[in-house]
């Protein structure tokens, strides 16, 4: 679906079109992040009980903030393991526990457990996919990464950039359209719903981001030349914005942490077009592609909503494996 924000036109093409939508010298900014097998299936290992442990983030070598099931039973000081000797274990102890319910682990062994959790882990998928207890299948495997991804840490996919292919990397390239990176680590708080009255009491979850050389100097070329910048995304957009915000004149590589909560009434600094997905109810993305449909402005909401509910009408798929948006 392409959205013209000026002329509030809808029209439907099919996503290789997205090569006659971009033109010669626009920046194509896409987040290169890959999502780790961060699902483990184990046990606590002085007393009965299952455990399921989700991945969140790395605070040094073996030692992660994670999400467990079932939490009330978790507590520090408790050893849990994973895998079996035929595979390789993976046995951990419980540092901490904060008040979200989030464990710290320690895992023995730091120096084995990349090469372990490859073999024992599962991907991740959100929870409105029902794998039932098997997790995630070998399919979805090799379809919840983009076929661009270098740097591991995500526990959920950029799912703007799994529409593209090799063949429209290519003829996007041979147009002349410049293909830039950034790396942002989705988190798990992706898929928190906003709860709050009140837009401003939200707490926005945070994630690593990091901008290299290469992609700011493209995007400074880009905005003095008067070229577009076309975020894949909505993680490549905060970090984007997050790195535009925070720049005195030209935008800086760099790494850091960003809380950005992009929501109407947003100025947005450097991205003049976004290709994302159709999102979940109440979510913050939705908030997002709501502020970029009216920049500034209030009025963006009203055009999304109408856009969606056509969507459903021409039965368009939503969420992580389904249909793309590009507004410009």
């Amino acid at each position: 679906m392409v959205l013209n924000r000026q002329s509030q036109g809808v029209e439907h093409q099919s996503f290789f079109d997205i090569v006659n939508l971009l033109q010669e010298g626009d920046v194509l900014v896409m987040n290169d992040s890959r999502v780790i097998p961060a699902r483990l299936l184990g046990r606590k290992m002085e007393s009965p009980g299952q455990v399921e442990l989700l991945l969140l983030e790395e605070t040094q070598a073996g030692r992660w903030w994670s999400m467990v099931r079932p939490g009330k039973r978790v507590r520090p000081g408790m050893r849990l393991q994973f895998g079996d000797p035929a595979t390789g274990l993976l046995v951990c102890e419980v540092l901490d526990k904060n008040p979200e319910g989030h464990i710290l682990v320690q895992w023995d062994q730091p120096e084995c457990f990349w090469e372990r959790l490859l073999r024992i882990g599962q991907i991740p998928l959100p929870p409105y996919i029902e794998r039932g207890g098997s997790g995630a299948s070998d399919h979805d495997a090799a379809r919840y990464q983009t076929i661009y991804n270098r740097q591991a840490g995500s526990v959920a996919a950029p799912t703007a950039g799994l529409h593209f292919t090799e063949r429209v990397l290519q003829a996007l390239e041979a147009k002349g359209v410049r293909l830039r990176y950034v790396t942002l680590h989705v988190g798990a708080g992706t898929f928190l719903p906003v709860k709050a009255e009140a837009v401003s009491d939200h707490t926005m979850h945070e994630e690593r981001y990091e901008l290299g050389i290469e992609t700011a100097q493209a995007l400074n070329e880009a905005k003095a030349s008067g070229r577009r910048v076309i975020a894949v995304g909505t993680t490549s957009m905060r970090v984007l914005e997050t790195v535009a915000a925070r720049a005195e004149g030209l935008i800086q590589p760099g790494s850091g942490r960003t809380r950005i909560f992009i929501h109407p009434p947003h100025v947005f600094r450097v991205v003049d077009a976004l290709l994302t997905n159709f999102h979940l109810p109440k979510s913050t993305l939705l908030m997002l592609v709501s502020a970029f449909a009216d920049p500034g402005g209030l009025r963006g909401r009203d055009f999304v909503m109408a856009a969606y509910a056509e969507a459903i009408r021409e039965k368009y798929r939503f969420f992580s494996y389904g249909d793309a948006m590009f507004l410009h």
